[in-house]
């Protein structure tokens, strides 16, 4: 089995981040977010990966390299325009061949036991009704804004409609498929949508309407995806949750470390509180401050007489004499200061190499 990775989105609802950036590279719990997508793959035991890339592709490539860090193999497959999840499987053909493989959406974050859903899927292909291709679903209180699975009363996928405006259900399609090569065919036969895109919705319908089995799971933990501050903020937050108290760094006595922190190698604490779950990246330095709850600060950073909670500070970025910064995302090589030290939050979205003077 292979791997699809789609990392070719272009991230506008992340703007100012994403416009030097590549939205799945941007950290949650200070590691990209793509490198969950390949960690999963791998644990499963799929090792051949194609990675789709866009404009970000310099970025990208540059940070998954070969795919060796990993154990894995990886092939870059240029998108030059985003024209759907259903061209993407059209572009990979080559890739693929006549192999099954996993889909996923490379900004997604999902709890979800990768290895189990393929391992279902793999379970059934010498049955008498093999399927060619199986979706995991999820309820959501917005359906309009995803594309839509409709059952039947013995639980078969029937009928999938794309951001519908009267949606038939709430089960809403995560990123993640599976699909044997039949699917090719599928791809093949569709017409773009009115939004000039080839839908995986429609592809996996036309799997339907040719009489093939489309077997569905439905998740029961949570599912993010991570294209917007909010959500994207959520997702540190669930993925702090699972993290082991670890100091490799130098803490000095007047601090204080308080429930799960993690101090990397090389970073130095210094009269400063942290309050975890929370981690700090290596090299950084934090000094007569307060980091709270759900933060993660990355490498070579600088934190000076501030306060921190809930917020992503990505490399190399330095917050200064800050009384209290929460639910911010700021960007690498970012400077935020202040001249007058008032008592009021802040709430940043702060691109790469700015700086950012509050009076």
């Amino acid at each position: 089995m292979k791997a699809l990775i789609l990392a070719g989105g272009a991230g506008t609802r992340l703007r100012p981040i994403t416009h030097t950036s590549a939205k799945q590279l941007v950290p949650v719990a200070n590691k990209p977010i793509l490198f969950y997508g390949i960690e999963a793959m791998v644990a499963a035991g799929i090792v051949e990966i194609g990675v789709i890339v866009g404009d970000t592709r310099d970025e990208v490539m540059a940070a998954l390299g070969d795919g060796s860090t990993w154990g894995a193999t990886i092939t870059f497959i240029p998108q030059d325009a985003p024209l759907g999840l259903a061209h993407c499987v059209l572009i990979a053909a080559d890739f693929l061949g006549d192999d099954d493989f996993v889909m996923y959406l490379g900004d997604n974050l999902l709890e979800q036991d990768l290895a189990a859903f393929v391992k279902a899927f793999e379970s059934e292909r010498d049955s008498v009704d093999p399927p060619s291709a199986q979706i995991l679903l999820k309820r959501v209180p917005d359906p309009h804004r995803f594309g839509i699975a409709e059952l039947d009363d013995a639980g078969n996928v029937v009928r999938l409609v794309e951001k519908p405006a009267d949606p038939p259900t709430d089960l809403a399609l995560v990123g993640v498929y599976l699909f044997d090569s039949s699917i090719l065919d599928a791809v093949r036969a569709i017409a773009p949508s009115p939004r000039g895109e080839l839908e995986i919705t429609d592809a996996i319908q036309w799997l339907v309407d040719q009489g093939k089995r489309v077997r569905q799971e439905e998740l029961t933990g949570w599912w993010i995806d991570t294209g917007k501050l909010t959500p994207l903020l959520e997702a540190n937050r669930l993925l702090l949750e699972k993290i082991e108290t670890r100091v490799d760094g130098t803490v000095d006595d007047a601090s204080v470390l308080d429930g799960r922190v993690v101090v990397e190698a090389g970073a130095t604490v210094t009269n400063s509180t942290l309050r975890g779950p929370l981690v700090i990246g290596a090299g950084t330095v934090i000094e007569d401050s307060f980091v709270g709850p759900f933060s993660a600060v990355g490498n070579d950073c600088v934190v000076r007489q501030s306060e921190i909670e809930h917020s992503v500070i990505m490399d190399g970025s330095t917050i200064r004499d800050i009384p209290r910064l929460e639910d911010s995302l700021i960007g690498k090589d970012v400077v935020v200061s202040r001249t007058q030290v008032r008592p009021r939050a802040l709430r940043l979205m702060v691109g790469d190499h700015c700086q950012i003077d509050v009076e």
